[in-house]
């Protein structure tokens, strides 16, 4: 429907390195302000019920899905799909440049990941799938 929420997730025991080297990220950020796994398991079952989520392919999006899932033993409640299943008139190398394309107009850093979601919008409101 064109909304876009960003939560920060509380990590699983089992995803933290043995060795306890987690390089620049902040562990104690995390557990503060992440999200626990079952709340942000139970919010996606409420937003995307039998839904299919568009994702740009850059990222590996079902491995994390199934990470978080597979977490609190549950199915994910949404289906994930490269965006050239929604936009078929432009092959994957044309839709890539577009949607850097659509960063760079828009003044966006192309590698935080909220301008790549938004990039990812408003190549679908310019295909007419979302409402201006």
């Amino acid at each position: 429907d064109g909304q876009m929420k960003t939560v920060v997730i509380a990590p699983e025991d089992a995803w933290l390195p043995e060795d306890g080297d987690l390089g620049d990220v902040d562990l104690l950020y995390l557990e503060e302000q992440g999200v626990p796994l079952l709340e942000l398991a139970r919010e996606l079952h409420e937003d995307l019920p039998d839904q299919t989520v568009y994702v740009d392919g850059l990222d590996p999006d079902e491995i994390l899905i199934d990470l978080i899932f597979s977490a609190v033993r549950q199915e994910a409640p949404f289906e994930i799909a490269p965006i050239s299943e929604l936009i078929t008139g432009l092959d994957s190398e044309a839709l890539e440049d577009r949607r850097r394309q659509l960063l760079f107009d828009e003044g966006l850093e192309p590698q935080l990941p909220e301008n790549g979601v938004y990039s990812l919008l408003l190549l679908a409101r310019e295909e007419g799938y979302l409402e201006d």
